[in-house]
């Protein structure tokens, strides 16, 4: 698996024997993370694939980091902690951790470790996509029924016949139908906010 690792440690002995573990799993380019340095930064400079990120004791500001991170440039992230904190898990998933785990996992427990935080975060990413896809649609569907409301309202026409004159008026124009709608509801809109 030839993945660029970020590994994020403010503890520079556990982070050495992690990146060893790592590269014992066969992972051989994992970069480091300046201590206390800025995790968006290295991100934007690094490019790394995924990001394991180490901590004895969880830290509520680095989850602030990750909420940054996960808005702007997502990647999938692992946590190792010594702490077993149901409550910060739960807020660690939240800001985007895909896996977290306690620290001290056997190198043969890093690969399947790995390979669950990437599926689990593309799988994530896929119903993201669906659920905007589904949102725009729902936006469109709205935009086109307030359209023909207001054409039935105020040219008394059926829905049938205001939803051909959107048609039409789409085909016309070269345009999407949500569009003409827009469009058509905005200047509706202006239109009795000038009377």
């Amino acid at each position: 698996m030839s993945l660029k690792i970020l590994l994020i440690d403010t503890d520079s002995e556990r982070a050495e024997a992690l990146e060893k573990k790592f590269s014992e799993a066969g992972f051989v380019d994992v970069a480091r993370a300046p201590s206390g340095g800025d995790l968006i930064a290295a991100v934007e400079r690094l490019l790394p694939d995924l990001i394991i990120i180490d901590m004895a004791l969880p830290d509520r500001d680095a989850l602030e980091d990750l909420r940054h991170l996960s808005a702007n440039a997502p990647r999938p992230i692992v946590m190792f902690s010594d702490e077993d904190d149901p409550a910060f898990v739960g807020e660690a998933i939240a800001a985007g951790v895909c896996s977290y785990n306690l620290s001290g996992v056997a190198n043969r427990e890093v690969k399947p470790i790995v390979a669950s935080a990437i599926a689990l975060f593309q799988r994530y990413r896929h119903v993201e996509s669906e659920l905007a896809a589904a949102k725009a649609q729902l936006d469109e569907r709205r935009l086109i029924e307030r359209a023909k409301a207001a054409l039935m309202r105020g040219r008394k026409m059926t829905e049938p016949e205001a939803y051909r004159w959107l048609q039409r008026k789409a085909m016309n124009e070269n345009s999407k139908l949500f569009l003409v709608a827009a469009a058509f509801v905005k200047k509706e809109e202006a239109d009795a906010r000038g009377k």
